[in-house]
């Protein structure tokens, strides 16, 4: 990874488009440097994806389904910033530590119900199983209360923190050095 001194032109341009609210580059983004084009696409997948104006679903929500997916693919990284961003937004530690239990323990539904649990076993099964998702696993989404919107939402996160789950543990990135928890 290119550090800021290290680089120059579209690698230099590429970092700074990726600071973080706290002026850093996270490594998710910096690992990278030597491929700027996909730091481009990377950051503007992961801002559609979890901070558009555009989702129905809440923030909180997105996060503990990334966060699910991250744990179910053990991935320390993501589990570290996700989580911690998960807390940051429930503002209730008793909750956070409810539902990271439930999730580390594979049974949401020790924190969750209905539309709420429907969205997390469909995460599973996205997650472990995708060669074995049927019509059945989104009409039950849709038996739950979930609309195409939401579907389309959740399948977002979940096919994203897959991609960048495997980005960060095949290149064996951690999270020395940035800054822990976005908000």
């Amino acid at each position: 990874m290119l550090s800021d001194e290290e680089a120059t032109g579209e690698a230099k341009e590429a970092l700074e488009t990726t600071r973080t609210p706290h002026g850093t580059v996270d490594n998710v983004m910096r690992i990278h440097s030597l491929r700027p084009k996909t730091m481009h696409g990377h950051v503007s997948l992961y801002r559609s994806v979890l901070h558009s104006n555009d989702n129905s679903l809440p923030i909180w929500f997105l996060e503990t389904a990334g966060t699910y997916t991250s744990l179910l693919n053990k991935c320390d990284y993501s589990v570290t910033h996700h989580s911690s961003n998960l807390r940051k937004l429930l503002n209730d530690d008793v909750r956070y530590e409810q539902i990271i239990s439930a999730l580390k323990n594979r049974q949401p539904n020790c924190a969750f119900q209905d539309k709420e649990l429907a969205m997390l076993n469909y995460v599973e099964k996205l997650t472990v199983a995708v060669d074995s998702m049927l019509e059945s696993d989104i009409e039950a989404l849709f038996q739950a209360g979930c609309d195409d919107g939401e579907i389309l939402e959740l399948n977002q996160v979940v096919g994203y923190f897959c991609y960048v789950n495997r980005l960060l543990n095949g290149l064996g990135v951690t999270t020395k050095g940035d800054v822990i928890g976005y908000y």
